[in-house]
């Protein structure tokens, strides 16, 4: 049985993250890119152009990945991550990602075009240990901040996950108490 005839039976002739059934075909994800089921997803011909043109992102067809975020196949969890960490500005985006739990080989696995990614002319971010972080990792505050304009004190040891890079290499954004805010790389501690 060919990987597409496969897929097409995994994921009921529907896209794998939108469950539509026009113009699919079966999308290796990279960066390895093989030609196997376990490495491969169905999509429909939107998700597949919208996933290789990011410039041609609809924000409103990716609220599908509520749904298709819980599925058991990891090949599927790596896109629904990748794309949510994609669209993380997006504050239900970024609710999504938050609640999204990866085993570590899957999580490895959907950050592995980041590296790839941060190969630009940016400065890398790192914590309070000089461990490097990237997006969609997680953090721990090692001191309580308070939060102007917010009126809450974001206390140590809060988690945040599923930070965002900034232009800034001293920033990062992420979520605490349910409101984005940025913070200062030098209170924060990469979580393993």
């Amino acid at each position: 049985m060919s990987t597409e005839q496969t897929l097409m039976q995994r994921g009921d002739s529907a896209c794998e993250l939108c469950k539509s059934n026009n113009n699919l075909s079966a999308y290796a994800i990279p960066p390895d890119a093989e030609d196997s089921p376990d490495k491969s997803i169905l999509l429909c011909e939107t998700c597949l152009t919208q996933i290789q043109q990011p410039d041609t992102t609809d924000v409103n067809h990716w609220r599908c990945l509520n749904d298709s975020m819980w599925s058991q196949v990891p090949a599927v969890q790596v896109m629904a991550w990748r794309q949510l960490n994609h669209l993380s500005t997006e504050s239900w985006a970024q609710d999504l990602l938050d609640m999204l739990y990866l085993e570590d080989d899957t999580l490895t696995w959907a950050k592995a075009t980041l590296s790839d990614d941060s190969d630009d002319d940016s400065e890398p971010t790192f914590d309070s240990n000089g461990a490097r972080l990237l997006a969609g990792d997680t953090v721990t505050l090692i001191k309580d901040l308070e939060v102007k304009g917010a009126n809450f004190t974001a206390k140590r040891g809060t988690a945040v996950r599923g930070i965002s890079l900034t232009n800034n290499p001293d920033h990062i954004e992420g979520r605490v108490n349910g409101t984005r805010i940025v913070l200062l790389a030098k209170f924060l501690k990469k979580s393993n």
